[in-house]
């Protein structure tokens, strides 16, 4: 592969010259703003969809699902501006016409929007191919069908590809691929995955530009790009009409002042490499003591456990801190309650002193407190990432050097902190001094981005647990990631271990664990 000469020469592959879409507009933006790419050109295809035909029903009930649940607010772009754009009508398909055109713009790589893309003979024209991310595929002038089948069919998550055409055989390779939580409606979950889209396709364009590797592997199995039948749209709209009587009266429930979830904790022996939840004792709930996000803190020989706590019903919830007395927790108090919710209260030590960095996302900022009085007491020590949207985030020590591990949420019309794991190079608890790291979001997809707890050394090893967000639930599952590589400009990790709700009975999801000396804690969501 050819090293890069910037900017990358980008054109994108559309069905049209206006009206763009959302996410259309978040990509158009993000290249036009990065000096590393130039928008060359939109290229307008006069032919966009495949020969495939939807029925009228399938026409009718999308375009009634997407006015129902698919409306959102315009994207307004910072950078794009459409009327100075060059726009380009791609030739007729005769061989060697689009070939040309694509020659003559000296283009690097072509972004395909649309269902048909380019001849084969101008992908050859193409150093780095024709990507395309795997929704374009499945669509017409009728509507789109992408993740139809998943709902129907009650699939646990819904897969995005990103792919390219290459080489002189212009066949398929994989980039990139991830995994969401499946959402009630296909619409939905269509335009919540196109936000997720721009990002992960912006996120491998840096990688190129920075590296002028184009790292691919074997496409995985996808799915026929067919409309639904009628019988596959029958089931589709009874599970969707499900659905909507569930949320209905979880609606009602909430207008009440009840029906919050309810979380219970397990403890027991072990730790993050060989704990065993089956055998773990149970410290109950209570209606106006919901327990969730547990942490461990062994101080002056005692074990004490910090986590989110409120009462059914309740808008926010505080931190509360209670002892261990063998496997029974004695409360102690509230450790920190604020004006806007707080949970997932991470307690760490850096030298002599204690600190806390519970979520507040609703502040929109990242919060330090110190401990000024074991346990009750804290006061403000520092803020970081102000005006964003920071979930669940730690802080550990690698190699010698402080990492922040935090869930961003800046989409525009969701606010999703399941789906990115953003990682900055830090100088400690003061947060003084904040580096991204290169490949932000380094894990894209709510099966495995969120963190669920501390991050663990062990023997030479690095565990992060991690939220399985699958089946519709929030809190599904709890992965035990290995970190394999950190570095500013590399990040990996493989799944190790994956605990599903099914260690105890009447459980419906765990998302949370952590462990001190020889005690483990973790959280399990109760079925109503």
């Amino acid at each position: 592969m050819r090293v890069t000469s910037l900017p990358l020469r980008i054109a994108v592959l559309v069905e049209q010259n206006e009206h763009f879409e959302n996410w259309q507009l978040m990509v158009f933006d993000r290249i036009v703003a990065d000096p590393r790419y130039a928008l060359t050109a939109l290229l307008v295809h006069p032919a966009p969809y495949g020969v495939g035909r939807s029925s009228i029903f399938f026409k009718l009930a999308h375009r009634l699902e997407q006015a129902a649940f698919g409306r959102q607010a315009a994207y307004n772009p910072c950078n794009f501006d459409a009327h100075k754009q060059r726009i380009v009508p791609l030739a007729s398909t005769q061989p060697g016409a689009v070939q040309a055109q694509v020659a003559e713009l000296g283009l690097d790589l072509v972004v395909r929007m649309t269902p048909n893309g380019l001849p084969d003979d101008a992908v050859r024209e193409l150093p780095y191919g024709e990507w395309a991310l795997s929704f374009s595929d499945q669509k017409s002038g009728a509507g789109e069908w992408f993740s139809y089948l998943e709902v129907a069919s009650g699939a646990p998550a819904v897969d995005l590809a990103l792919y390219v055409r290459l080489g002189a055989s212009a066949s398929s390779v994989a980039i990139a691929s991830s995994s969401f939580n499946i959402k009630f409606s296909a619409v939905r979950n269509i335009n919540f995955i196109k936000e997720r889209a721009a990002t992960l396709l912006l996120r491998e364009l840096s990688r190129l530009a920075d590296t002028g590797e184009l790292i691919t592997t074997p496409l995985p199995a996808r799915r026929q790009s067919a409309p639904p039948s009628i019988d596959e749209l029958g089931r589709y709209l009874g599970i969707l009409s499900g659905q909507l009587v569930a949320r209905a009266k979880k609606a009602v429930q909430h207008k009440a002042g009840t029906g919050s979830a309810v979380w219970t904790l397990f403890t027991g022996s072990g730790r993050i490499d060989d704990f065993e939840p089956g055998v773990s004792v149970e410290i109950p709930p209570t209606s106006t003591d919901i327990k969730a996000d547990p942490f461990l803190l062994q101080h002056e020989g005692e074990c004490y456990l910090f986590y989110e706590a409120y009462a059914d019903g309740d808008r926010k919830a505080h931190i509360a801190v209670g002892r261990f007395d063998g496997d029974r927790l004695e409360p102690v108090g509230v450790a920190l309650n604020c004006d806007y919710h707080l949970s997932y209260p991470f307690v760490f030590r850096d030298g002599d002193d204690i600190f806390m960095m519970p979520e507040t996302h609703q502040s929109r900022r990242i919060e330090i407190w110190r401990c000024v009085e074991f346990p009750l007491k804290w006061e403000l020590h520092a803020t970081a990432l102000n005006g964003m949207s920071a979930a669940d985030s730690v802080l550990t020590r690698h190699d010698g050097r402080w990492w922040l591990f935090t869930n961003l949420s800046e989409f525009h019309a969701y606010e999703d902190h399941c789906s990115e794991l953003h990682i900055f190079e830090v100088d400690g608890p003061g947060l003084a001094r904040i580096t991204p790291h290169k490949r932000n979001p380094v894990v894209l997809g709510s099966t495995f981005a969120r963190n669920a707890g501390r991050i663990f050394a062990r023997e030479g090893r690095v565990f992060r647990p991690s939220q399985h967000n699958a089946h519709g639930i929030y809190g599904y599952g709890l992965n035990i990631m290995e970190i394999e590589q950190l570095d500013l400009e590399n990040y990996r990790e493989r799944c190790i271990r994956t605990i599903k709700p099914d260690f105890k009975p009447g459980l419906l999801g765990c998302h949370h664990f952590d462990a001190a000396g020889d005690r483990y804690v973790l959280d399990a969501r109760l079925t109503l």
